[in-house]
């Protein structure tokens, strides 16, 4: 499955998962967006909500914005 992703990285509400009404998500991280910490936080964060490994989950595009798409495999 693939989910839009709006991801807040640096932010003090994080970690947190907000599914919006279009199917999309809202994604608050702690860590700052730089080396990849967000995104590995992001990927971490979606493991754990959906209960499937890390490895079967990845950025497809936006891995430098904000706006991220995100494959899921189950």
């Amino acid at each position: 499955m693939k989910i839009a992703i709006t991801i807040k990285p640096n932010s003090t509400k994080g970690p947190l998962i907000e599914p919006q009404p279009d199917g999309s998500a809202l994604v608050y991280v702690r860590e700052i967006a730089s080396n990849g910490q967000a995104n590995n936080a992001l990927i971490k964060i979606l493991a754990n909500y959906y209960k499937t490994p890390k490895t079967h989950i990845s950025i497809i595009r936006g891995h430098t914005l904000r706006h991220k798409l995100v494959e899921i495999d189950k």
